[in-house]
């Protein structure tokens, strides 16, 4: 089977997936919480027989699709030709050359 010229979207969509779930932020929140439901009060368990999973839910939802469009459209469909190889010392002084104007 070919490979596709550009990254699958199902890729990005993991990527961010697994961004998420190992951020501090959802980390600080689970901490912060007990490891609990803050609406029902049920503890996360991984207890044989006992499992009990929490997730840690937006309270301003996120359009995922946008977010996953947005970085899809801005990073990854410049395609090759837009993209060149530059050792790091090139690619910092070219940075820094874009952030002072």
């Amino acid at each position: 089977m070919k490979k596709k010229p550009t990254t699958p979207r199902s890729k990005l969509r993991s990527a961010l997936r697994q961004a998420w779930l190992r951020s501090r932020e959802r980390q600080a929140a689970l901490k912060r919480d007990g490891y609990c439901c803050v609406a029902c009060g049920v503890k996360q368990s991984k207890a044989r027989g006992r499992e009990v999973a929490v997730n840690v839910h937006h309270k301003d939802p996120i359009n995922w699709t946008s977010l996953l469009e947005l970085i899809y459209q801005s990073g990854l469909m410049c395609g090759p030709d837009g993209l060149e190889t530059l050792c790091v010392e090139c690619h910092e002084k070219i940075e820094e050359r874009k952030r002072q104007g």
